[in-house]
């Protein structure tokens, strides 16, 4: 390869060694699959990135795009508001609940929106006059972005000391032991300024259970910590509820969307912000520093009022239920592969986990897995042993069958190289 003819695009989380496979390049979408360069068409079992709730080219949030940009191409909410912005926060906190939430600050991605998160939970405490609580504690396995303040508050090890990420003001507690918080609470309590979890951890499926939830629960009344819900990924009736925490016994404080928010048209996250967080900025007039120039641009919000009117025009909430239950009963048909040890999640989100010999699959059997499913017509993302499922909620009886189909041949493919194969790299 020469300087002249190195492949243009840097694809992100994969080595420059597969840059340009024409059989991982998309070309088009239609509703549930993708058309890519070596000339297949193959179901799409991640939504994209968890994020096209709607089927791709959904032509209503098409249209609403189109004819915004017609109208009010771009317009800042940087010091400044718009119509547009007004109109999908007012939509925005109609579907969580007025009662609770009383403010919407835009945001472009996951990553960005968890940064400005921590930013306003510290300058929260900072206002009420608790400016030693600066720790924000998440959850170990957690996935929240790779912006620099996100990447530190990701759990999973994404290669945060190669990068020098400052996690000095960042704790990590497991998912699945209320003991661990319990602890970290007695020790720095006082200095915690928020705790962010995701309602089903977005690396593996996993979702929280009620004993953490009870924790969580209690400890915020005792040590006056902000709760925040970083639903990116399970937001806009991914598992069956407009937002998943809307079963947790208590509401939180702040609540992150991003994903499904836009039915994955534009570069969009919000943070839903808690009346009682909103009157305390008031009292004291305070701006939060933080601003994204695309951040809130009338196409967005013309997305994302769109996307709310196709979620309860196709009740979506109730489809992602019995779409889970189909592809629930699917992956536990899976139950005697060879390459297969369980399966879990929550409705439309969902994780097949694998192993060999009692032990888990390293990741780099995991990559492989995935790519024999790309062969067999099947598009997926790998998590930590497992390869998750995460589809559209317009799927079919018969898209769930076809991928039940497509599962067993990929993973009778993976098993089969895996067997004739030399023992590879741990990651």
């Amino acid at each position: 390869m020469t300087k002249a003819t190195r492949y243009p695009l840097w694809e992100q989380f994969a080595p420059p060694g597969v840059f340009g496979d024409p059989a991982r390049t998309a070309v088009r979408a239609e509703g549930t699959r993708v058309l890519f360069a070596d000339g297949r068409w193959r179901l799409c079992g991640t939504s994209g990135l968890w994020n096209v709730n709607f089927g791709y080219n959904n032509p209503r949030v098409a249209d609403a795009i189109a004819n915004t940009l017609r109208t009010a191409s771009y317009l800042p909410v940087f010091r400044s508001a718009h119509q547009p912005a007004v109109d999908a926060s007012r939509a925005l906190l109609g579907l969580a609940g007025p009662e609770h939430f009383g403010r919407v600050v835009f945001s472009t991605s996951g990553g960005a929106a968890n940064d400005l998160t921590m930013k306003l939970a510290r300058q929260y405490q900072a206002l009420r006059g608790e400016g030693r609580r600066r720790l924000i504690v998440g959850l170990t396995g957690s996935y929240h972005g790779t912006t620099y303040g996100s990447h530190a508050l990701t759990g999973e090890d994404l290669g945060q000391d190669m990068y020098a990420v400052d996690r000095r003001w960042v704790r990590h507690v497991a998912h699945d032991d209320p003991a661990q918080l319990r602890r970290l609470m007695a020790a720095e309590g006082d200095q915690v300024a928020a705790v962010v979890v995701e309602p089903v951890l977005g690396s593996g499926a996993f979702p929280l259970p009620e004993s953490l939830l009870t924790a969580l629960d209690e400890l915020r009344r005792e040590h006056g910590f902000l709760l925040v819900a970083d639903e990116v990924a399970t937001g806009f009736a991914r598992t069956g509820l407009a937002f998943a925490s809307e079963a947790w016994p208590m509401r939180p404080d702040l609540l992150l969307a991003s994903k499904g928010l836009t039915n994955g048209t534009c570069a969009a996250a919000v943070v839903l912000v808690s009346h009682d967080i909103c009157e305390t900025y008031e009292r004291e007039n305070a701006p939060l520093m933080h601003g994204e120039t695309q951040a809130g641009a009338p196409t967005t919000c013309a997305a994302i009022i769109a996307s709310i009117d196709e979620m309860e025009r196709l009740d979506a909430p109730r489809r992602a239920r019995e779409t889970g239950k189909l592809l629930e009963d699917a992956l536990a048909a899976l139950g005697g592969h060879p390459l297969v040890t369980g399966h879990g999640g929550v409705g439309c989100f969902q994780a097949l986990r694998l192993g060999t010999d009692g032990q888990r699959l390293p990741q780099f059997h995991v990559i492989q897995t995935v790519g024999a499913l790309r062969e067999a017509g099947l598009t997926v993302q790998p998590g930590p042993g497992c390869v998750q499922l995460i589809p559209t909620l317009v799927y079919e009886r018969s898209d769930v069958e076809e991928l039940a189909s497509l599962l067993r041949t990929g993973l009778d493919l993976a098993a089969e190289r895996l067997a004739s194969a030399p023992a590879g790299p741990s990651r």
